[in-house]
């Protein structure tokens, strides 16, 4: 296995260290697969990739962190066998592990939607005023979707199972949904329209109050970024991530994923560059609050 950016291939799980770990799953996809390479993707194109960030002005060489590989899909070839044997291994790694207490951050790499379940309920548990921040072009709150109940189209759906009085969600870059979920999301206010008052949402949230970050690459705009299942036209760039990196540098950025990536759609590989340099912000971030 190729780890990400040089990290320490490692089984174990530290004590104020960031950890990534894989979940390449698609089988819940409806439009295009391919996201199950998207872990492996990412990992092979960071050796061409320089570790640092001239936008943070940070490099990763110089913040451990570890690579825990791919959890394993099993050996069955029912998809929603497979989905629930790697969401039970991620549970087996860190459910007996008080994340807060011991300031263990963790990044999932997907694989569809579908696979931030399991991290996002752990977080959930551990962090009760936990913020949801969800970046994406589809608004993932449908109840079930083509017979699959933890659907990537119903992944926040299924998170908002979990939320508790002190949760709160919010959702940016939302440009695809039914009515009803477009309903759901103006009555409980949980959706941001426009840049600015996305960022000043963020900007609000109390220093000290942890953050979870849920980020849907489809986010971006598929002139960027071509390679994920289902592109919407629409979507943000590189820069306006880069302004929202600059906020949660200075937040209690606790945990995330980054899912949706399709290496073999964009034959370019300028879908997997672009992806592991969004990787590679987080991970600074990440590391930086880890080393407190």
């Amino acid at each position: 296995m190729r780890e990400f950016f040089g990290a320490t291939t490692d089984n174990s799980v530290y004590a104020n260290g960031t950890h990534i770990i894989g979940f390449g799953f698609d089988g819940t996809a409806c439009f295009r697969k391919g996201t199950r390479n998207g872990p492996d993707g990412l990992r092979a194109v960071s050796e061409d990739i320089e570790s640092y960030s001239p936008y943070l002005d940070a490099d990763l060489f110089d913040l451990p962190f570890y690579d825990l590989g791919n959890l394993s899909l099993g050996s069955s070839d029912d998809v929603e066998a497979q989905w629930q044997h790697a969401s039970d291994q991620f549970d087996e790694i860190f459910q007996p592990l008080d994340l807060q207490a011991n300031n263990i951050r963790v990044l999932t790499l997907g694989g569809e939607h579908s696979i931030s379940y399991a991290p996002i309920r752990k977080y959930l548990q551990q962090y009760p005023d936990l913020v949801l921040l969800h970046l994406d072009a589809h608004a993932d709150l449908r109840d079930g979707f083509l017979g699959y109940h933890y659907s990537h189209a119903s992944i926040i759906r299924r998170a908002l199972d979990h939320f508790g009085p002190g949760h709160e969600l919010i959702q940016y870059g939302i440009r695809s949904g039914t009515r009803e979920e477009y309903q759901y999301m103006n009555e409980h206010g949980t959706v941001r329209k426009s840049r600015k008052d996305f960022l000043d949402s963020v900007a609000a949230i109390a220093d000290d109050r942890p953050i979870y970050l849920t980020l849907d690459l489809d986010y971006f705009d598929p002139a960027f970024l071509p390679g994920t299942g289902t592109p919407e036209p629409g979507g943000e760039d590189f820069h306006s991530y880069v302004s929202l990196m600059k906020l949660l540098r200075g937040k209690n950025l606790v945990g995330g994923d980054v899912v949706e990536l399709s290496p073999e759609i964009d034959p370019t590989g300028n879908s997997d560059v672009f992806a592991a340099k969004i990787v590679r912000e987080l991970l600074i971030i990440l590391n930086e609050k880890g080393a407190r």
